[in-house]
């Protein structure tokens, strides 16, 4: 067993669960969704990113190509939801909760396609 893989495997499951738990929920209900959460799918994503940069297969490519997608996404939501309490007038309403929501759903399809890939990966892993 590679530690390497593990903890590769680790983060990227990480990613996409903390991601989902921020995702579930009513989409404009602000009570439904902790920032705290979001934080954290933000760090945990950003790890996995970095951990996907040493890989030079095809598969490694499009490995990073959703991690990449998948922050951008999650950095947005970001940064509305810190628009939304911290500048706009209105504060953080049900239309800028389904901003954050939506683009955390955009991040969380970018995980899955991650995680399927890490099934076929290690599904067509042959031992040598």
């Amino acid at each position: 067993m590679s530690l390497e893989k593990v903890i590769f495997g680790f983060f990227v499951l990480l990613a996409a669960t903390l991601n989902f738990g921020f995702f579930i929920g009513d989409i404009d209900d602000p009570t439904l969704h902790n920032k705290y959460e979001l934080f954290a799918a933000v760090v945990v994503n950003l790890i996995a990113t970095v951990l996907k940069f040493g890989d030079r297969t095809q598969i490694g490519a499009v490995h990073l190509a959703t991690s990449l997608v998948a922050d951008l996404q999650l950095i947005a939501a970001t940064l509305v939801w810190t628009w939304a309490t911290q500048i706009s007038a209105t504060g953080l309403d049900g239309e800028s909760m389904a901003s954050v929501v939506s683009l955390s759903g955009g991040a969380l399809m970018a995980n899955i396609v991650s995680v399927i890939l890490l099934v076929i990966e290690t599904v067509s892993f042959q031992r040598r």
